[in-house]
């Protein structure tokens, strides 16, 4: 059987809410697009995560790319066709300690050029906004324009409208074999597909450091694993999205009144599929309870986990590649890729057209992780160093 042949401006091998999003941006930027996803678009980290929408707690490297998505994420039905059930309710980080205020406080005053505006709560203040947490909980700190949504709803949601505007977009299609030269990329799906494009979008989450390395640009990524819960329908007790500073669990509650949990690590059951272990799950529960007294009686419904791509310094790659030109990079969200997803495809899609874009992404490099020189053998001439290699 003859295979399938789709010749392209840009491909894309990743379906998550960063590849769809820069489908979206590239179409409407007037590019033609393929996006291959080897299962459904936004089945992965993209559409099980914890569906937080924010800005607070991020390094200040990735501050500009969270305000741009800001603004997208205000324009979502408009962009997408569906709210996704994404509201601005407000994010509340919880102190656990005066160390921990003083932490916020810290992060307030480094923040002050963003438009965060991040309230600092405490004493009888605390009490009365949030009279449902425990005495665990001394103080926080409030970014009310934060907020969340439903990821199942979101992510696969760019990928429809990438559709609408054009976009090829290919579930349920492996890609088996990438081939770069200085003609561009031929990509191949079995013996039915074959995708030619001078420029290569890599997006394919946990799974991207193979096609990195591929090129000569390996990356010390491991995969992750959340381990999440949702709660039964609950009575409304609190409109915020919380975290913990310094870590442990977070919470929202959805118009329906179920509590979405997360914290600690699942188990992985193979290379593709995770799930949360029973000790993980009773100590989020544990968790849970000690900040959020109401909920000790309270009847988990569902568990889940799913796989996330984590670097050493919990920065994402997002740039050009430095080895192969026309390879562009945009993985390793370290869990935190949802808010940022749409910006990150924005951003993307400036990298393929322009070669540039107007958004920071300096400190996200694939260069901070390629191996150092190796030094001049000790009997080699001085004159003679061995620069032979990346």
């Amino acid at each position: 059987m003859t295979a399938r042949r789709i010749v392209t401006d840009v491909a894309i091998v990743g379906g998550g809410i960063v590849g769809s999003s820069a489908a979206l941006a590239l179409r409407r930027m007037g590019l033609k697009v393929v996006l291959l996803e080897r299962d459904l678009c936004g089945s992965r980290s993209s559409g099980v995560n914890y569906g937080g929408v924010r800005r607070q707690g991020r390094p200040l490297s990735q501050l500009p790319l969270a305000q741009r998505a800001h603004e997208l994420w205000g324009r979502l039905p408009e962009l997408i066709g569906t709210d996704g059930e994404y509201v601005r309710s407000g994010h509340f980080k919880i102190a656990r300690s005066a160390a921990d205020m003083a932490s916020l406080e810290r992060y307030r005053a480094m923040t002050q050029g963003f438009d965060l505006e991040l309230e600092l709560v405490s004493g009888e203040r605390l009490r009365a906004l949030c009279p449902w947490l425990g005495p665990k909980a001394v103080g926080g700190s409030l970014c009310r324009d934060d907020g969340q949504a439903n990821p199942r709803l979101v992510s696969p949601a760019f990928a429809r409208a990438a559709e609408r505007a054009g976009a090829v977009v290919l579930e349920r299609t492996p890609v088996d074999e990438v081939i770069g030269d200085r003609n561009g990329f031929t990509l191949r799906s079995g013996t039915t597909l074959e995708v030619h494009a001078p420029l290569l979008l890599n997006c394919a989450g946990a799974w991207a450091g193979q096609l990195a390395a591929q090129f000569g640009e390996p990356v010390p990524m491991r995969s992750g694993h959340p381990a999440m819960a949702v709660t039964e329908p609950l009575p409304p007790l609190m409109d915020w999205s919380l975290g913990v500073e310094g870590g442990s669990i977070y919470c929202r509650q959805v118009a329906r009144g179920n509590l979405v949990l997360g914290g600690g690590s699942g188990l992985a059951l193979d290379a593709d599929r995770a799930r949360s272990e029973r000790d993980a799950i009773t100590a989020l529960a544990g968790q849970a309870i000690e900040l959020i007294p109401a909920l000790r009686d309270a009847q988990l419904i569902r568990t889940w986990s799913g796989t996330e791509g984590y670097l050493p310094d919990r920065e994402p790659v997002l740039g050009c590649s430095r080895t192969m030109p026309g390879l562009i990079h945009g993985f390793g969200f370290a869990g935190a890729g949802f808010q940022i997803g749409p910006a990150v495809g924005e951003v993307l899609a400036e990298l393929a057209r322009d070669g540039h874009t107007s958004t920071p992404i300096a400190a996200f490099g694939i260069e901070r992780f390629a191996a150092p020189p190796t030094p001049p053998a000790a009997s080699a001439p001085a004159s003679l160093p061995e620069l032979s290699h990346r």
